[in-house]
């Protein structure tokens, strides 16, 4: 009889603890998360705005150099970014691929 009252209340206190515990755990998560997707998209757009300063200064964007952009943008994209950043991209990929001698 005092082992199913000490059961009857520690399954329940243990089991709720563990929801918590894996709610907090699961919330810090998503911050984090949130965090390091935030941080990325920061990262690329600096290299969207890098490339593009790079390359109009030059008047070319050569084809390896537009592929790596290329990518660089979709990614930036898929993290939801779409500022200035769209305008450098389309500017650079219009460039000649070659320099006009």
């Amino acid at each position: 009889m005092i082992i199913d009252k000490i059961i009857s209340w520690a399954v329940p206190f243990v089991c709720g603890g563990i929801i918590t515990g894996l709610i907090a755990y699961i919330k810090a998560m998503k911050s984090r998360n949130s965090a390091i997707e935030e941080g990325v998209q920061c990262l690329l757009r600096a290299e969207i705005i890098r490339t593009h300063d790079k390359y109009m200064e030059k008047g070319y964007c050569p084809i390896y150099a537009k592929e790596a952009l290329k990518r660089a943008y979709h990614a930036y994209h898929e993290l939801h970014g779409n500022d200035v950043a769209t305008g450098l991209y389309n500017e650079t990929m219009a460039l000649p691929t070659e320099e006009r001698k």
